[in-house]
C-alpha cells in the first residue's frame, strides 16, 4: 500500500489519520478503499488467488462467526457434560464432574532404569512410585521436586503466555522431568518456544479420552483457553476409520461436530493461531503407505481419503499456524512423532497419583461411609492400590462395590478378589480397546502369557523387540503392551513391557491354567515352586474360582483343565505357612473348600511377621466361612486398631486366641467382641499389650488380659508384669461371672481406668479394682497385690458387704500392714461371702521362681481366723535338697537375687 498525494482530504475528517490507497497483489481486486484511523470506508470487494488464506471480513461477518462459535460452545457443553460408562444401558449416563479426576502427566522420556522401577513398583515398597513423584509429602527426592507446591501450577488459560518461566532450567540433566497439569500442556519451554503440537501418550485405560473430553468441556464453558483459542475441534480416529470415500477437512469436521459444512467453512476463516485440533486415539488410525503423499495437501476444501487429509493437518500442510493435541498409545508414538509438525512436546499420562485415586473413589460414591469403606479396603491391598493408578481399574472396583451396596449387603462381605478385578480389566480392554485384532482372542491371550512367562523366568520386565515379535503376532495391536524407545549410544532401541509387573504375573498364570493337566503340573512343580512366582501362584488360585473360570470360557474361549484345580488343592493341604494359605483360599473364594482346609489345620499362626491389613481381610473371609476354628496366634508386635477392627467379627470363632494389642481400647474391643459374639461352649483368649522395651529387648509393664469362657461361668484376668519376667507377677485381678450376665457389659471403662493408673503411677503400686466392681453378676474375685494396706483392706471389706452376687474374694500378697491386720481382726463379711488372704514369699530354685504360702487369713460371717502354714516346695525334691533350699539364708539370697535382677533391668 502507498499514500496517494493527488487525493484531497475527505470532508469532515481531521488530519490525524492517514489517507491510503491500495493495489491488490496476486490477482486480487480492490474497489475504492479508504483506510482512515484503522477504519476502511467505501465499497470494498476483495478477491484473491492464494489458497488457504482468508481475506478481509466485514464487521457483520465477524459477528456471524462469533455467533456460530457461541452456539457451538453451547452444544459442546450439552454433549460433553455427560459420559457413558462401559456398562451403561441405553440412555444411561453420568456427569463428567462425578467421574473425572485430573491424572498425573509427566513431560519426559523416562530412561530404562526409571521404566523398570516403575513397572516393578508395589505400593508397599519403600521406594516411591512415579505416580507419587510429585506428591507434596514426598521427601525422598531432591528439593527441586518436593518443594513444588500446588499454588505454583499454571492454569490452562496461561499455557501460551510468552512470559511464562515456570519451566526454568534445573541443575539436573533431567530438566523435562516435570509434573504437568492439564493447564500446562502448551507452556513455553526453557527457550521460550511454544509447541505447536503436543503428544499425550498413555496406556489403554489410563484416561486419555476422558482427559480430552474434560478439555473440550472446560474450553466451551469458558474455564480454559478463554483468551488463547477461539475454536477447539475434537477429532476421533475411530470415527475417521469409519468414513468412506474422499473427504476434505471441512467435511471431516462436519462429520465430527455439530456444525454444518458452511458454518465450519466460516469458522476456519478465523486466524489459524487461534485454533486447536484435538486428535484422539492416533494409534487406532488405519494408515497405509500412501498416507503421506509427496505433493503438498494445503487446501481446506481439497478432498482425499480421510486419513490422508488428517495426516496433512498433522504435518502442518493445512492450517500450519494452528495447534494440535494428539493422544496415542505408546505403540504408535514413534510413528506419530515422525509425522507431526514441529515444534513438538512429548507428555505421558501416568494415570492417577495416590491422591487422585482417593479423589476418584470419593467422587464416585458421593457417600462418605461407602467411600471410606471401599477406599480403605483397596488401600490395604498392595496389588489393587498399585493397579488403581489405572483409571479403568478404579472404575471396575468402584462399580463392583457400588452394586454390592445396592444389594443391601455389607460392602466388604464376599470381597472381590484381586484376580477377579484383573479378569474384569482384561475383558474390558478386549471389548473396548482391541478392535481389528490380527489373531483370535484365545491365541492373543496365550501368546501374551508365553511372553509374560519368558520375562518372569529371566526376571525381566522390559522385553526386547526380538523376543516380543517372536511370541506375539501383532504387539502394536495389543492394548496390554507398552512400547518404549531408549537411546543406545548413537542408536535407538525398542523395548516392550506389560503395564505393570502384576499384569505380567497375571498373564503368566492365565497361560498356565490353559495348559493340559500334565503340562500344568510340570510348570507348577518345576517353575512356580522354585522361583519368584509367589504372586503367580496366588493368581492361579484366583483363576480357579468358578465365576472367573465361567467368564473366561464364555467371553474369551479360555478353558481350564479339570485336573488343574485338584493339583492346586492337593498342594495347599501340604502347606504350613498360615498366611499363604489364607491368601490362596481368599483368591479361590470357594466356601466349602475353605472349611475343608481349615478344619484340617490345627492353628493359624503368624509369628515374627508384621501383620498387614490385607492379611486381616483374608483372615476375615476365611473366618466367615467356618463355624469354628482351633487356634489363632498373632504374635505381631502391635496389632493396630485398624487391623484389629477388620478381624473383630470372627475372633469369637476361635477356641484359643492369642493376640498382641496396640492400646487399652483395643484390649477392651477384643473382650467385648468375644463375649458378645460367643458361639463356642468354651474359649480361651489371651491379649498382651507391651508398654516399655528395656535394654535387654524385654518388655516391662506388660498388661495382659486372659479371658476364659465356659458354658456357665467365665472369667477375665487382668495383670501387669513390671519385671519383664524376672520374678513372679504380684499385681493383677481375676473376676468370675455368669456368661449370661456379661453379654451387654462394656469393658471400655475398665481398661481406661487401668490405663490411667498405669500412666499416673508408671505401673507402680497395685492395680485398681473399683472399675471391676460394676461387672454384673460378679461371683468371684482374685486379687494379687504387693502389700495389703489399711485402705485396701477397707475396699475389700466394703466390696464383700455391698456386692450381693459376690461369693468369694481371695487376695494374695507379700505383706499385710499392721493397721490392715487390726482392721481384719475386728471385721466380718456377709454370710454367703468369704474373704481369704494368703501371704506369700518368693524363692528361686532350679532356675525358676516359686511362690510359697505361709500364712492364710480368713474372714467370713463368723469373723476372723488365721492359719500359719509350713512352706513347701512346688516340685518334688529329695529331703537333702529340701533342707538346703528351705533354709532362711537361701531364702534371703533368693530375695537378694530378685532385687538384684530387678535393679539390673
Amino acid at each position: 500500500m502507498s499514500r496517494d498525494p493527488s487525493r484531497d482530504k475527505i470532508p469532515g475528517r481531521s488530519d490525524d489519520g492517514p489517507y491510503v490507497s491500495a493495489t491488490a497483489q496476486s490477482g486480487g481486486h480492490v474497489t475504492a478503499p479508504v483506510l482512515y484511523n484503522s477504519t476502511i470506508t467505501g465499497d470494498v470487494h476483495i478477491t484473491h488467488n492464494t489458497p488457504g488464506v482468508s481475506g478481509l471480513r466485514t464487521q457483520t461477518q465477524t459477528s456471524d462467526i462469533s455467533s456460530v462459535i457461541d452456539k457451538y460452545k453451547e452444544l459442546i457443553c450439552s454433549e460433553y457434560q455427560y459420559v457413558s460408562e462401559y456398562n451403561s444401558l441405553p440412555g444411561e449416563q453420568v456427569l463428567l464432574s462425578e467421574r473425572f479426576t485430573e491424572p498425573l502427566i509427566i513431560q519426559s522420556h523416562r530412561d530404562q532404569k526409571e521404566r523398570e522401577e516403575d513397572i516393578r513398583f508395589r505400593s508397599s515398597d519403600q521406594s516411591v512410585h512415579l505416580s507419587r513423584l510429585f506428591d507434596p509429602d514426598n521427601r525422598r527426592f531432591s528439593p527441586r521436586c518436593s518443594s513444588r507446591s500446588s499454588d505454583q501450577s499454571v492454569h490452562l488459560s496461561r499455557l501460551f503466555d510468552p512470559d511464562n518461566r515456570r519451566f526454568s532450567p534445573r541443575s539436573s540433566s533431567r530438566s523435562s522431568d516435570q509434573s504437568v497439569h492439564l493447564n500446562d500442556l502448551f507452556d513455553p519451554d526453557n527457550h521460550n518456544i511454544i509447541p505447536r503440537a503436543v503428544i499425550l501418550q498413555g496406556n489403554s485405560g489410563n484416561g486419555k479420552s476422558f482427559t480430552v473430553q474434560k478439555i473440550m468441556m472446560d474450553w466451551a464453558s469458558g474455564d480454559l483457553y478463554k483468551q488463547r483459542f477461539n475454536i477447539v475441534f475434537h477429532l476421533k480416529c475411530k470415527e475417521i476409520n469409519r468414513m468412506s470415500g474422499e473427504k476434505s477437512l471441512e467435511e471431516i469436521l462436519s462429520y465430527s461436530c455439530s456444525l454444518t459444512s458452511d458454518q465450519i467453512s466460516q469458522v476456519l476463516q478465523e486466524t489459524p493461531e487461534k485454533m486447536l485440533f484435538i486428535v484422539d486415539g492416533f494409534d487406532e488410525l488405519r494408515l497405509t503407505q500412501d498416507d503421506h503423499p509427496k505433493s503438498p495437501h494445503t487446501a481446506l476444501n481439497k478432498r482425499a481419503p480421510p486419513e490422508v487429509t488428517l495426516c496433512a493437518l498433522l504435518r502442518g500442510r493445512i492450517l500450519p499456524e494452528s495447534f494440535l493435541l494428539v493422544t496415542t498409545r505408546s505403540t504408535a508414538t514413534d510413528t506419530l512423532s515422525k509425522l507431526l509438525k514441529a515444534p513438538q512436546r512429548f507428555t505421558e499420562i501416568m494415570g492417577f497419583s495416590s491422591e487422585g485415586v482417593e479423589k476418584y473413589f470419593q467422587r464416585f460414591f458421593r457417600n462418605e461411609e461407602l467411600f471410606r469403606k471401599a477406599y480403605e479396603y483397596v488401600k490395604a491391598n498392595e496389588t489393587l492400590i498399585t493397579a488403581c493408578s489405572i483409571p479403568v481399574i478404579c472404575w471396575i472396583i468402584c462399580t463392583v462395590m457400588r452394586e454390592r451396596s445396592r444389594d443391601d449387603s455389607d460392602l466388604t462381605s464376599g470381597l472381590e478378589t484381586t484376580t477377579s478385578i484383573y479378569a474384569d480389566f482384561v475383558s474390558t480392554l478386549l471389548e473396548h480397546h482391541c478392535q481389528g485384532l490380527s489373531q483370535s482372542v484365545p491365541a492373543l491371550l496365550r501368546s501374551l502369557g508365553q511372553l509374560a512367562e519368558k520375562g518372569m523366568l529371566e526376571q525381566q520386565v522390559l522385553l526386547d523387540e526380538k523376543m516380543v515379535k517372536e511370541t506375539v503376532a501383532d504387539p502394536a495391536g495389543s492394548p496390554f503392551l507398552s512400547k518404549f524407545l531408549f537411546k543406545r549410544r548413537v542408536h535407538q532401541e525398542m523395548m516392550f513391557s506389560f503395564m505393570h509387573l502384576s499384569f505380567q504375573e497375571f498373564f503368566t498364570a492365565l497361560y498356565y491354567v490353559s495348559l493340559d493337566g500334565n503340562e500344568f503340573e510340570e510348570k507348577f512343580t518345576n517353575v512356580c515352586l522354585k522361583g519368584q512366582f509367589a504372586a503367580v501362584v496366588k493368581f492361579l488360585f484366583g483363576l480357579m474360582n468358578e465365576e472367573v473360570r465361567h467368564t473366561l470360557k464364555r467371553k474369551h474361549g479360555v478353558c481350564v483343565h479339570p485336573n488343574t484345580q485338584k493339583i492346586l488343592k492337593d498342594w495347599l493341604f501340604q502347606r504350613r505357612n498360615s498366611l499363604e494359605i489364607l491368601h490362596h483360599l481368599f483368591e479361590l473364594h470357594e466356601e466349602s473348600f475353605v472349611k475343608e482346609v481349615l478344619n484340617k489345620k490345627s492353628e493359624v499362626l503368624v509369628k515374627f511377621t508384621p501383620l498387614r491389613i490385607i492379611d486381616c481381610w483374608a483372615l476375615l473371609y476365611c473366618g466367615q466361612c467356618c463355624q469354628s476354628m482351633k487356634k489363632l496366634s498373632l504374635d505381631d508386635w502391635g496389632l493396630s486398631s485398624e487391623k484389629l477392627a477388620v478381624i473383630l467379627p470372627v475372633l469369637h470363632k476361635f477356641e484359643e486366641l492369642e493376640l498382641r494389642a496396640e492400646s487399652y481400647s483395643d484390649m477392651a474391643a477384643v473382650v467385648n467382641a468375644v463375649l458378645r459374639g460367643r458361639t463356642l461352649s468354651s474359649q480361651r483368649v489371651e491379649i498382651n499389650k507391651p508398654d516399655v522395651l528395656n535394654l535387654f529387648g524385654r518388655y516391662f509393664n506388660i498388661i495382659s488380659a486372659v479371658l476364659s469362657i465356659s458354658k456357665d461361668l467365665s472369667s477375665v484376668r487382668i495383670e501387669t508384669d513390671r519385671t519383664g519376667g524376672f520374678r513372679p507377677n504380684m499385681s493383677g485381678v481375676t473376676v468370675t461371672f455368669p456368661q449370661s450376665s456379661i453379654i451387654h457389659f462394656d469393658w471400655t471403662n475398665v481398661f481406661q481406668e487401668i490405663q490411667a493408673w498405669t500412666e499416673m503411677n508408671d505401673g507402680n503400686g497395685d492395680m485398681p479394682i473399683f472399675p471391676l466392681q460394676s461387672v454384673p453378676g460378679l461371683k468371684k474375685m482374685f486379687l494379687s497385690v504387693w502389700s495389703l494396706a489399711e485402705c485396701r483392706v477397707t475396699q475389700m471389706i466394703s466390696l464383700s458387704e455391698n456386692c450381693p452376687s459376690l461369693r468369694e474374694l481371695r487376695i494374695k500378697c507379700r505383706d499385710v500392714s499392721e493397721d490392715g491386720f487390726r482392721l481384719l481382726q475386728k471385721s466380718h463379711t456377709r454370710p454367703d461371702c468369704e474373704l481369704t488372704i494368703e501371704r506369700t514369699k518368693c524363692s528361686y530354685q532350679h532356675g525358676r521362681f516359686h511362690e510359697k504360702i505361709y500364712l492364710r487369713i480368713s474372714l467370713n460371717a463368723g469373723g476372723f481366723s488365721m492359719e500359719e502354714l509350713r512352706p513347701e516346695s512346688d516340685e518334688d525334691s529329695s529331703d537333702e535338697d529340701s533342707s538346703d533350699e528351705d533354709s532362711s539364708d537361701e531364702d534371703s539370697s533368693d530375695e537378694d537375687l530378685c532385687s538384684a535382677l530387678v535393679n539390673l533391668c
